[in-house]
């Protein structure tokens, strides 16, 4: 950590980046060594694309272990080997290199049969994803994100597509790619020369239905049921089955493991204490996947909590994801979320440039939670958006308050169940 903060102070970018590069490299190189190259001893999955990651992780796991596989994994979300789990409090979805070589090894020495492990264009890019030998890769979507980070959309496409490459580069067999066919960025990667070539679309898999709490669609004659809300759910499941099918699970196990999937922590989860209304914590933190939960949820008088993106970064779409709400919303909510180094409310009136309509402003995101909630009547949907599974909310100079969407909602749930 050291060496690479005294390269970014001390050197200009054209020198500073090709020696960043060769420092990560070497690390993971490093990792691998002392780890004994775990990843050649396990099947290895990876998910990347923009939005999508974790839930399919999670679809992913749910067919294996529904075919009586035993598997690991690491997301965003948590942290599985065998039936030990633990919530991801990194704020990282791909943490150290030595983090994930540890994990891989684990996971073998658990006797995992596969481990799924989401995976992110800045990991590419630090080259987190090198000696972890793949042997399927899921790419679910593309839309502009980290921009400011990789410094052009391009660029940002580029680092995703490195994993495709890993692919191609792993000395597995068979190499499964698992790409969405209605994705513009997914024909680049049907073109890998790889074994097992899997484009997916639910337009091939008719009859399909989706609804706020899930959904089905029919593979080969087959009803999949799917009991997470949205037609992107029904997409990640049906990824996660191609691959877990082309990996050799039983068929019968991974339809079953994909039905019993109910809850996804802080992706459409539902919070319930016996309200007449819904409330839901969603991670939507782009314009695409906030325009599909708004989407999911079309029939309901919607009430939405909205703290868009973090402190410096990706401002470009504050205003963007400010238009979708008020477009899309009955009340909208603008809070704080993770303003870093930024001043709060600067970036809340950012979001608010995009809006025609006057939003209430909370700043407080626990009072703008409850102010939601009692705003609430028989049959809304309150949607609370941003954070998902973060455990903390980053404030200025690194401070870190505890948090968690899910745990504030119930309480303030429960408050107001005894008020009434």
């Amino acid at each position: 950590m050291a060496v690479r903060h005294i390269l970014q102070r001390a050197l200009p970018a054209p020198i500073r980046e090709p020696l960043l590069s060769a420092y990560h490299f070497t690390l993971s190189l490093c990792a691998a060594f002392l780890y004994g190259f775990p990843s050649r001893s396990i099947i290895v999955i990876a998910v990347t694309g923009t939005k999508g990651k974790s839930s399919t992780v999670e679809f992913v796991n749910a067919a294996l272990e529904g075919a009586g596989w035993k598997t690991a994994v690491a997301s965003t979300i948590r942290i599985k080997v065998g039936d030990q789990t633990e919530p991801n409090l990194k704020r990282m979805t791909m943490p150290g290199r030595f983090f994930m070589q540890q994990f891989l090894r684990q996971a073998v020495d658990a006797g995992c049969r596969a481990a799924i492990i989401e995976m992110t264009s800045e990991g590419a890019r630090q080259h987190r994803h090198r000696f972890i030998a793949l042997d399927a890769l899921i790419f679910l979507n593309l839309s502009p994100e980290h921009i400011e980070s990789h410094g052009s959309y391009q660029a940002y496409a580029n680092a995703k597509f490195r994993l495709g490459s890993a692919l191609v580069h792993s000395s597995k067999r068979p190499r499964i790619m698992v790409t969405n066919a209605d994705d513009t960025e997914g024909t680049r990667y049907t073109r890998l020369p790889v074994e097992i070539m899997l484009p997916f679309s639910l337009s091939a898999e008719t009859p399909w239905e989706a609804t706020e709490s899930g959904g089905y669609f029919t593979h080969e004659n087959t009803r999949v049921a799917v009991r997470i809300g949205g037609e992107f759910s029904l997409k990640n499941a049906l990824a996660a089955l191609l691959c877990a099918r082309a990996l050799g699970a039983d068929f019968g196990g991974i339809v079953m493991g994909i039905g019993n999937l109910t809850t996804i922590p802080g992706r459409v989860q539902h919070v319930d204490e016996g309200q007449d209304f819904l409330a839901v914590v969603d991670y939507a933190h782009t314009p695409d996947s906030l325009t599909a939960l708004y989407g999911a949820h079309a029939s309901r008088r919607k009430i939405c909590v909205l703290g868009s993106t973090g402190g410096g970064r990706d401002t470009w779409k504050r205003p963007v994801m400010g238009e979708i709400a008020d477009r899309m919303c009955d009340e909208v909510i603008l809070t704080n979320e993770d303003p870093y180094d930024e001043e709060p409310r600067s970036i809340v009136d950012m979001i608010a440039s995009g809006m025609k309509r006057p939003p209430i402003i909370i700043m407080d995101r626990r009072e703008a939670i409850a102010r939601a909630l009692s705003r609430a009547h028989a049959g809304d949907a309150v949607l609370i958006t941003g954070k998902g599974t973060d455990p903390c909310i980053c404030g200025p100079g690194g401070t870190k308050e505890p948090w968690s969407d899910a745990e504030v909602t119930r309480e303030e749930l429960r408050k107001l169940q005894k008020a009434q």
